[in-house]
């Protein structure tokens, strides 16, 4: 098969713009680095055998509201999600834990009990989200502009909460969070879905975070794969593969070939050219202009190179003899565990990139809980990662990092170290190393400052479209985002195919020439994950 559409990046991204541009009637070929597809979409038994981790992402509920997988018929080709009792909860010192549920009541009632007032505000203001639930996964998962997503929310709300929401973005979740909550307690649950950005939860555009998890939550709830995320990598694979598309691993492109402002080729790193009139990039930005070279033009690769990262990451992986012995039995139910303390305590650590405080602020997984497939009989996994600046020197404090993750776990769960049974580590280097588009072990496809919040990349009506004629951005630096959802990949394919069915309608095309070398060879392909 000669491909008519390349993809560069086997991710979520990357798999949903093949599918898209498959099921449009292209020859599609996806071309991936890495031994094994999905990008960070992956299960490997990384201490022990028989305990399946997720190498990198785990928790999916970005993926389980996702518009874009929705009309997919995953299911059919091995994807099942799985729910726990308890989206997420926050331990405190007291050894209680508020919680998010999927249930918008029950979670009201757990605020009510930490200050009266506190789950009817909750209530109150996450409600009207949950009930036109269509319209916010609209504005949030759907591709830039989110004009259809607003154009709901404003048919469906009063002016007044709409204009909340325009708020919302812009606050801090502080802010959100001493509107919203008299006790502390409430507050801290609060702050723990905030962390998952970037943002310091003093600075602008942080709330909105919190709100955007929460909501979620109540409406798809924060489920997993059954088997690890390597299933869902694998049922996008098998469902392209059913459309006729190839995913080709081993692969990594190396140069992007250009001629008069089109792209002609990509060439691989064994010295293969491919020629391409369409391809759609799944990688970061810096990494396209180190693609393209000086094809793109000077003004927009300069744009792409002030793309700023987001914090680095350390992720540890745990072989546990059994569950996490939480204190509070919300936490012994929970599928994510937000460790990180009091209030003041969350306030007191700043933004996840600022510093690395004694007790670390952390994000934990126990997806066992709720699926026993992960480990073996009577057996559990778990992960949890910190994060902090891109400059420190983090394979000189690993071990002391570890050291403080697993104290600051065992503080909330007494007995946890005793559960250990083996541990494997993976600091922001290997991260990268392992998959490019972590670049400095950031997770999140980039940093979510106010400025990169909505305009990701750079500031564009299309930020999918390259100056590049034929080439497109699909991967987490482009609306909406980092998260698994593949929202951006199946906006950048449905550009491409309209952008072309233009062209045809204007005038004939016109193919370019390409990079020297030798027609396409024979490769090695590489199946589900």
């Amino acid at each position: 098969m000669t491909p008519d559409a390349l993809i560069i990046g086997s991710g979520p991204n990357g798999l949903a713009a093949a599918i898209t541009l498959a099921e449009a009637g292209r020859r599609v070929l996806v071309l991936e680095a890495a031994p094994v597809p999905g990008g960070a979409v992956a299960t490997e038994e990384l201490t022990l055998p028989g305990f399946r981790h997720d190498t990198y992402s785990s928790v999916y509920p970005a993926g389980a509201a996702s518009p874009v997988f929705a009309r997919m018929p995953l299911e059919r080709h091995g994807l099942r999600w799985v729910h726990p009792e308890v989206c997420y909860a926050h331990p405190l010192p007291d050894g209680r834990a508020p919680a998010l549920y999927r249930d918008l009541d029950r979670t009201a009632a757990g605020l009510e009990r930490f200050a009266p007032g506190d789950g009817e505000r909750w209530l109150g203001f996450a409600g009207p989200y949950v009930q036109r639930f269509a319209a916010f996964q609209s504005t949030i998962l759907g591709a830039f502009p989110p004009a259809s997503g607003l154009t709901q929310l404003a048919l469906q709300m009063r002016p007044r909460r709409l204009l909340e929401l325009g708020r919302v973005l812009l606050m801090p979740a502080q802010a959100l969070a001493e509107e919203l909550f008299a006790a502390p307690g409430s507050r801290a649950w609060l702050y723990g879905s905030a962390i998952h950005g970037d943002v310091g939860l003093t600075g602008a555009g942080s709330a909105i975070v919190a709100l955007g998890l929460n909501v979620l939550g109540h409406a798809v709830g924060w489920p997993s794969p059954e088997g690890g995320a390597g299933r869902l990598a694998g049922a996008l694979v098998s469902y392209l593969e059913s459309l006729g598309g190839t995913v080709r691993c081993g692969a990594r492109v190396v140069e992007i070939g250009a001629r008069g402002g089109r792209v002609t080729a990509v060439r691989i790193a064994s010295g293969e050219t491919l020629p391409a009139e369409l391809i759609v990039a799944d990688v970061m930005p810096r990494a396209l202009v180190a693609l393209a070279g000086e094809a793109l033009p000077p003004r927009y690769a300069a744009a792409l190179r002030r793309y700023r990262p987001g914090p680095a990451t350390l992720k540890v992986d745990w072989a546990l003899d059994g569950p996490i012995p939480w204190t509070a039995p919300e936490a012994r139910a929970a599928g994510t565990v937000h460790v990180g303390g009091s209030e003041d305590e969350l306030l007191a650590a700043g933004s996840p990139g600022s510093k690395l405080p004694e007790r670390p602020l952390m994000l934990l997984g126990q997806q066992s809980i709720a699926d026993p497939t992960r480990a073996p009989p009577g057996k559990h996994t778990a992960w949890a990662y910190t994060r902090g600046p891109q400059a420190l020197d983090w394979e000189r404090l690993r071990d002391r990092l570890v050291e403080r993750m697993e104290a600051q776990v065992e503080r909330f769960a007494p007995g946890f170290r005793e559960m250990i049974g083996a541990r494997h580590v993976l600091g922001p280097g290997q991260l990268e190393r392992r998959n490019a588009n972590l670049v400095g072990g950031d997770v999140g496809g980039g940093s979510y400052d106010l400025d990169q919040l909505i305009f990701r990349p750079v500031p564009a009506l299309a930020p999918y479209r390259t100056p590049l004629r034929g080439l497109y951005l699909a991967s987490a630096a482009t609306f909406p985002g980092g998260a698994v959802h593949g929202v951006a990949g199946r906006a950048a394919a449905r550009l491409a195919l309209a952008e072309e069915r233009m062209r045809t309608a204007t005038r004939r095309f016109r193919p370019g020439g390409g990079l020297p070398g030798p027609p396409p060879g024979e490769g090695g392909e590489c199946g589900r994950a």
